[in-house]
Parts: structure tokens; sequence; C-alpha cells
């Protein structure tokens, strides 16, 4: 991936991001579908940026991508598998344990809103790397404060981290490589699924592998956040225009000497005057609610239905796993098409297949649900292409990331608890099945609308 991104870096122009630094002068055009044309003016090299600078620059932000992707889920992960050990060693109520599991989706909504403000005033990539350093700073404070208090507002501080780069990874992606939307998000959700698994599946033996203490089982993970904020270190020396490619800085720099002012910055859109950018909102929201039901519920699923804790755990694992490869296939697939909605539809029937599978014989075919599930997941790497397909600028991609993730995290809150609920008050699983299949139709009817093509500033233009 990283040789083939450098034989073509002088080919490419950026997007604008979140900082704009004249794209009109670079003469790039960027089609809905996210891939990018050459530049009309200019001769590629012509610049101290664009020769082996521009490859160097462009390996090391696959490098943060990677790394900074596989450090989004392990704060949550980890701590759902070590969950019983951490109430009974903080004595920590149920109902402030049953708060833990909705703490992610609204840390999510409230601090992923104000990543494109602080991308504009600082960079992108300063931003990533800030949130980086929460991660780190979060998970190795968290297991050792002592309280209830000090836990929560450890976890806060690094899913701020999380919220923050959750919204600008598609901005960073759609910057460097426009004409690799579908690659480059591929690469980086599949490098969040394996983050997912890896954290559920090897914390507990790491914990019992370092004496059996949760704290230590907790704080390992603060190692790997910690490895992720170097390779952003060297993009943001420079507050601000560091974090752009250097061949879109020299181009900005160049039009603004020429014209004796500084670029101007466009005007924010209007971003909730899109249905564009609604249907792409609820979409996310409905499809983040499926993946924490699934995520809180379906192992103890399979285990009412009398399938062991072991292999319950181990059903859950698969169908985190299946994400790992179609993570990175499927936004490469949506790339290449006019409109994703058929893609919305075949993973919703995998979905709605499921379903049926886990309400009519959740033990006899536990194995195939498992894998139908996992696929149906894949809704989630599909939206992210779809937020850095549904805008032509680095802005406004900055401004549908925050919208649509921000929006959907606060419509998935409800789902996991309402679960528990109608689990509890109903005494079995016939309920809950059939409000998660129920919700899987909106999903697929919101996610056909977002893969229209077309985008949101064209559409906030005509309202």
């Amino acid at each position: 991936m990283a040789c083939e991104e450098t034989r073509t870096a002088n080919t490419r122009t950026a997007d604008t991001g979140a900082t704009d630094t004249g794209t009109a002068d670079t003469g790039t055009t960027m089609s809905p579908t996210g891939r990018g044309t050459a530049p009309t003016t200019g001769t590629p090299g012509t610049t101290p940026d664009a020769g082996p600078t521009r490859a160097w620059a462009t390996r090391l932000v696959i490098v943060g991508i990677v790394l900074s992707a596989l450090n989004l889920r392990p704060a949550i992960t980890s701590l759902g598998a070590l969950l019983e050990e951490v109430r009974d060693g903080l004595g920590m109520s149920g109902s402030v344990a049953g708060l833990l599991t909705s703490v992610p989706p609204l840390c999510f909504a409230v601090f992923g809103i104000t990543a494109p403000r602080l991308a504009r005033r600082f960079g992108p990539a300063a931003v990533v790397c800030a949130g980086m350093v929460a991660i780190t700073a979060g998970l190795l404070i968290r297991p050792f404060v002592g309280g209830t208090a000090g836990f929560l507002a450890a976890s806060a501080l690094a899913l701020m981290g999380i919220a923050v780069s959750n919204v600008l990874m598609p901005v960073i992606v759609k910057r460097w490589f426009p004409d690799r939307v579908g690659s480059m998000t591929g690469l980086y959700s599949m490098a969040l699924a394996l983050g997912t698994s890896l954290a559920a599946a090897v914390t507990v033996p790491l914990t019992d592998a370092m004496g059996g203490g949760w704290r230590s089982g907790l704080a390992v993970w603060a190692v790997i956040a910690g490895a992720a904020v170097l390779p952003w270190l060297p993009l943001v020396r420079e507050r601000g225009t560091a974090s752009a490619p250097p061949q879109e800085r020299a181009a900005g720099e160049r039009a603004a000497t020429e014209r004796h002012a500084p670029v101007a910055q466009p005007a924010p859109l209007r971003i909730t005057r899109s249905r564009t950018a609604w249907a792409l909102a609820v979409f996310f929201g409905l499809q983040a609610t499926a993946a924490y039901i699934t995520m809180g519920w379906m192992p103890q699923i399979f285990r009412d239905a009398g399938v062991p804790a072991g292999t319950a755990g181990v059903l859950l694992a698969v169908t985190m796993v299946m994400g790992v490869p179609l993570a990175f296939v499927i936004p490469r697939v949506a790339t290449r098409l006019p409109q994703q909605g058929p893609i919305v539809l075949v993973l919703g029937v995998c979905g709605l297949a499921g379903y049926a599978g886990l309400y009519l014989a959740p033990a006899a075919g536990a194995w195939a649900w498992a894998l139908l599930l996992g696929v149906s997941n894949c809704a989630f790497p599909l939206a992210l292409t779809m937020v850095g397909m549904r805008a032509r600028s680095g802005q406004g991609v900055a401004q549908l990331s925050a919208f649509a993730q921000s929006t959907g995290y606060l419509i998935s809150i409800p789902g996991p608890l309402l679960v528990g609920v109608l689990y509890q008050h109903s005494g079995g699983w016939g309920v809950p099945i059939a409000l998660m299949a129920a919700l899987m139709v909106p999903q697929m009817a919101v996610g056909f609308l977002a893969g229209r093509d077309r985008t949101v500033e064209d559409e906030a233009a005509a309202r």
C-alpha cells in the first residue's frame, strides 16, 4: 500500500481539508465519488515539497492512520472484557456499570462535534495527535485513580480523544488521498476492526499473564496508544500548516504571495439543510445501535440458548473479526459504484437473516448467525466511506463527518439500554430480537438515500 501511494504521490493534489489553502490554485477537481483528477496547472516536482519530502510525509500519514485506528476501540472493548473485575475492585454499583455502556456514544456525540472547529484552528493532524495523547493519558490513569468518579473521568478523557479522531480520520483521508478514498478508508476501517477484536480477545489472557490484576490488564493498552502519537509529531511542528500535504501547502503559499493577501476561509456549510446529511446521520446512528447491541448482548443471547460461555465469547469474536477483511473490501467496492444503496441493502438483508436465525434456532445455527451479523456490522466502514464521498471539499467532509457521527451516536444511545429493559421485562429474547430486526428496516431505507450520487454542498446551496 505504501509503495502504491508513493508511486502516485507526484500526480495527486490533496483536498483543502479543514484549513483551506486554495483549491482553485492547484487546479484539482473532485468528483462526488471521492476520486480527484490531475492538476490543470503546474508541473509535479517543481516545488521543494513535491519530491522525496512528499513521499516521506505520505508514508508517515499512512502509519499514523493505521496506528490511530488501532486505538479507537480498545478503551471500550478491553473494559468490557474485565467489567466484572472492575466492578468488584471499585465497588461499583450495577447502575453505574450500566451507565458505562452508554458513556462511549455519549462522549462521541458531545466531543465529536467540536472536531471541525479545532481542526480549522490547529489543523487536523495536530488535533488527531492531541487525541492520541488524550487516549494514552486516559488509559494510563483510569486503572489507578482509586474511585468510581475518577475512573469515569479518566475514561471520558480517553473517549474524548477517540471522538475527535473518529471525526477527523475521514478528513485526513480526503486531504492526503483524494483519489484513494476507498482503499485508505478500507485500510483505516480494517485497522479499527482489528483493534476492536484484538482488545476483546487478548485482554483477559494478558491480565492473567501479568498476574491477574485488572489494573495492569487495562493499563497495558496505553502503550499502543502512546505509539500512535509518534507519527503525527513531525506533521504538527508548524501549527495548522504542516498538517496539510506539502504540495497543497506550497500551492496555497504561492497563491497567497501572488495576491499579496492571505487565502480566505470559505464560509461553513449549512449542513442541516442537506437531506443527504440527515440520511447519513440516521444511517450512522442505526448501524451504531446494531453494533452496540451486538457487542453488548449477543453472547448473552447464545448463553441463554444453551451455548457454553467460552463458545459464546468466541462467537462474538468471530462477528468482530469479520470486519477486518470486509472493512477493506467494502469501501473499495463502494467508491467504484455511482450509488452505494445496493451495498446497504445487501448488508441489511444479512442482518435480517442473522436476527431471524437468532429468533428461530439460536444454538443450532450459532456460527452462521455470527457470520451474518458480522457482515451486517460492516455498515460502519460503508458509512465512513460515504462521508468522504458525499462532500467535495475537505471542509465539507469535516462538517459532514462531525454532524453524521455526533447525531448518529446520540441516536444510538437508547438502543442497548432498551434491549436490556425488554429482555428483563419480557423474560426472553423474542421481543428484543424483534426490535433489532425492526430497526434494520429504516437503516436500509435511510442508507439507500444516503448512497445517492450527490453532495452536501450542492444540497445546502440549493435550499
